[in-house]
């Protein structure tokens, strides 16, 4: 377990991310949905996160109903704000959004104060909870100015009147993550698929501010959205289709790790969590089978001797801090 900054919260370092079960891209069956939550239980995953963008507010729903047996105070749960639900007329589906679900709800962007917490409060209630451990700013890349000005005021409002117990903000880039940690007292942010083995950017600046800091970092999108997980032609990056210069280099890391007895999916989990200033690695999952298998390639061996051809190679920096090694 890892603590978030200062705040006493504490995550595994195998986390669930619940955006697959709020039906990305395809449908998930409610059991089926259920049997994921229960089986990274089983695993020890103590860490889940959502959102109410995820299927409409499904995979809050979902989550906390596959949650409720379990006792509060055995696990962290974080959520987001910055896109309102609102209803709406319910024709047609939400896949322009990337979810399976209908559309009997609409998204508004509010990073306001009032957004905030009316955001949260919604998001209890379809958790069916009375308080989340961490909350975040959601892709507010568009909405720097509210989200600094109003949003994250909000959330440290929250904080101290003991509503959220950690707060932070969770993006696709590393840039304003970095603002977030150098001008204002967050204590995690979520950086999602800016440091893995194909893009290091959060090295640059984020990183290292977070480890000045005391700041946590968690980090999603170890795949990179697929192509780590299994790089083939057609496999995605990024969410849209990998560039053949990239698929190269993601095929070339396979037969590395393959040939020192690992696979890249090990890899690619074990580079994130090494990092100092990372206190977990957030997978999302859809079934059973994947948690097992996220589980198992996390725990899984990665030798010193795969990270030292990398570097050799060029196929990783030599800045990257990898497993093992002493990152003074």
């Amino acid at each position: 377990m890892s603590a978030l900054g200062r705040s006493g919260v504490e995550i595994t370092g195998l986390a669930f991310g619940a955006a697959a079960i709020g039906n990305l891209y395809t449908e998930v069956g409610e059991e089926e949905a259920h049997r994921a939550v229960d089986t990274a239980w089983r695993r020890g995953v103590r860490y889940f996160d959502t959102a109410p963008h995820y299927g409409l507010g499904l995979s809050e729903r979902r989550l906390g109903a596959a949650l409720r047996t379990r006792p509060r105070s055995s696990y962290t749960l974080s959520t987001k704000v910055g896109r309102r639900l609102e209803p709406a007329d319910g024709a047609g589906d939400d896949l322009a959004n990337g979810f399976a679900v209908r559309a009997d709800q609409r998204r508004v962007w509010d990073f306001s104060a009032d957004g905030v917490r009316r955001t949260l409060e919604a998001s209890l209630e379809r958790l069916g909870l009375d308080q989340v451990d961490v909350v975040y700013l959601h892709d507010p890349d568009d909405h720097a100015e509210q989200a600094f000005r109003e949003g994250y005021p909000a959330l440290e409002k929250l904080r101290s009147e003991g509503v959220v117990r950690a707060i932070g903000a969770g993006m696709n880039q590393a840039e304003m993550l970095a603002r977030f940690v150098r001008d204002t007292d967050v204590d995690v942010v979520l950086c999602a698929g800016r440091y893995t083995l194909l893009d290091q950017s959060a090295l640059t600046d984020l990183l290292p501010a977070a480890a000045a800091r005391g700041t946590s970092v968690v980090v999603g999108g170890a795949f990179n959205s697929g192509l780590l997980a299994d790089p083939k032609p057609g496999a995605t990056y990024n969410y849209a289709q990998a560039p053949d210069e990239l698929l190269d280099r993601a095929l070339r890391l396979k037969s590395v790790a393959e040939r020192h007895g690992s696979t890249l999916r090990a890899a690619a989990l074990a580079f994130c969590a090494a990092h100092p200033a990372v206190a977990g690695v957030l997978v999302g999952a859809r079934s059973a089978s994947e948690v097992d298998d996220c589980a198992e390639q996390f725990a899984g061996p990665v030798p010193a001797a795969f990270w030292q051809e990398l570097r050799d190679t060029g196929l990783l920096s030599a800045d990257a801090p990898v497993p093992g090694e002493d990152p003074s």
